[in-house]
């Protein structure tokens, strides 16, 4: 039991440190804040990132710096967030390769995609599209399998990286149609997108974000989009269930995730903020422009969703020996 002098001296301890507290939370931000972008640019991480990264900086009064720290599927840029624990000042845009997918694909993660962050957000989901070349004789799924099929191991497809959202929709594809397609892994989006249109590879697996300027300019050709429903952004693409492979059904989500530990107060800010970004006219039409649906749910919703796409993808990965590369 503490005596009535000790009770006054914490008494006074307590109140003269309150307002500090106060103080430093009402200051947030203090400083710019680095927003870790775990792909390279020109990405569908980095248009995302950047989109919302101008539209937060003249709502909270401070600059947000986007660092892009590529490498290992993700894994590189998330890492360095997952070791800034109880760090206001730091943020990224968690997605599908760093936390649903590469966590049960590597042996050696070296952070935990649920404990060591604190997920405030849904960003936005979009589906994974397969191309080829604008001026490829394929026209169609089943043209590319057929080609597969009579060469084995000659038709190769690229992605962004090992681990991603993209490569994995490749291996989908090959599981389903029974026929091997080789994966060539890129540094990022661009150089694959670019080797696509020099010919170097035969397909390509890529985010609509990223690859639908190409598709509108005719440099590429869209075969199919890898979700339930077609993209409003290509109408007339076929889902690869009307295209005849129903097994490969996938959605690219991005969203907001901070370090663990910080500031309850700076979490419900952020959460506050992103919801009134995806809810204004002017990001709505910017996403709408690269075939983005804007997210919808908050941080339980967000966490239960990267909860379930660890289960599933593990349960994927496994049934069908799928690796790293």
């Amino acid at each position: 039991m503490l005596s009535r002098r000790q009770f006054v001296i914490a008494a006074s301890a307590a109140s003269a440190i309150a307002p500090r507290i106060a103080s430093a939370q009402a200051s947030w931000p203090s400083k710019p804040i680095r927003w870790i972008v775990n792909f390279p640019p020109a990405g569908a991480a980095d248009i995302l990132s950047r989109t919302l990264a101008e539209w937060f900086g003249t709502r909270l009064g401070q600059p947000i710096v986007v660092e892009n720290k590529p490498g290992a599927g993700g894994m590189v840029g998330a890492d360095i967030v997952a070791k800034a624990r109880g760090d206001a000042h730091i943020v990224m845009m968690s997605n599908a390769a760093s936390h649903g997918i590469g966590p049960v694909l590597y042996k050696d993660v070296p952070y935990d995609a649920l404990a060591d962050f604190l997920h405030i957000h849904l960003v936005g989901t979009f589906p994974t599209v397969l191309a080829v070349n604008g001026s490829s004789p394929i026209t169609t799924v089943a043209q590319l399998i057929e080609q597969a099929r009579a060469k084995p191991g000659e038709v190769t497809y690229g992605s962004g990286g090992n681990g991603t959202m993209n490569h994995l929709t490749g291996q989908l594809l090959a599981r389903e149609s029974g026929v091997p397609l080789t994966h060539i892994p890129y540094r990022g989006s661009a150089p694959a997108m670019n080797d696509l249109m020099g010919g170097q590879i035969v397909a390509l697996m890529e985010s609509l974000p990223t690859a639908i300027g190409y598709f509108t300019s005719g440099r590429m050709r869209p075969l199919a989009v890898s979700e339930n429903e077609r993209s409003p952004s290509l109408p007339d693409v076929p889902t690869f269930r009307e295209a005849g492979f129903p097994g490969v059904v996938t959605t690219n989500w991005f969203g907001f995730s901070t370090p663990a530990g910080i500031p309850p107060e700076v979490a419900k800010r952020w959460e506050t903020e992103i919801g009134a970004a995806l809810q204004s006219s002017e990001i709505k039409e910017k996403f709408a422009k690269i075939g983005v649906r804007p997210g919808t749910l908050g941080p339980e919703g967000y966490t239960a969703l990267i909860r379930s796409e660890l289960a599933r993808w593990r349960d994927v990965i496994t049934a069908a020996n799928i690796r790293a590369d």
